[in-house]
């Protein structure tokens, strides 16, 4: 079983493109760790970004907006699994189970040192023009880690 796990570094990645590589490799059978969440980026305007996340928080709904309101991420853990799960297929019990085969780590476990660890390519070309960790959004959004 062990050649069906990937360990995916996300240091330098871009959030994205980290989440369709994980996805298409959860819905391949494999069991996906992903190391440092913390340290995946997101390209674009630090400061557009940072207000566009600030906004969708703000969003509520008419009736009973504590109980109703959307759950948002406000940690990297849940802000790189959201954006798996975003590229999973929705509507279909295979996406339900593949999710499942998803762990995400703030840092490098000592448990997951013994497999090989698979970096996603980054493109500099975008991350050029600007770029935010997705550590320094949790960080604006509240998060206390």
């Amino acid at each position: 079983m062990s050649d069906k796990v990937l360990v995916v570094d996300a240091e330098g990645a871009i959030l994205g493109r980290l989440a369709t590589t994980v996805a298409k490799s959860l819905l391949n059978g494999y069991k996906v760790y992903v190391v440092n969440a913390e340290k995946a980026v997101v390209s674009g305007n630090p400061q557009m970004i940072i207000e566009s996340y600030r906004i969708w928080l703000e969003i509520k709904t008419l009736r009973n907006p504590y109980k109703w309101s959307p759950k948002r991420p406000r940690n990297p853990i849940a802000i790189v699994k959201k954006a798996v799960k975003g590229m999973l297929p929705k509507d279909s019990w295979r996406g339900v189970e593949a999710f499942k085969n998803l762990k995400v780590y703030i840092g490098f476990p000592e448990e997951l040192k013994k497999y090989n660890v698979v970096k996603v390519a980054h493109t500099s070309s975008r991350l050029s023009k600007g770029f935010i960790t997705v550590g320094e959004i949790a960080k604006m959004l509240g998060w206390k880690g």
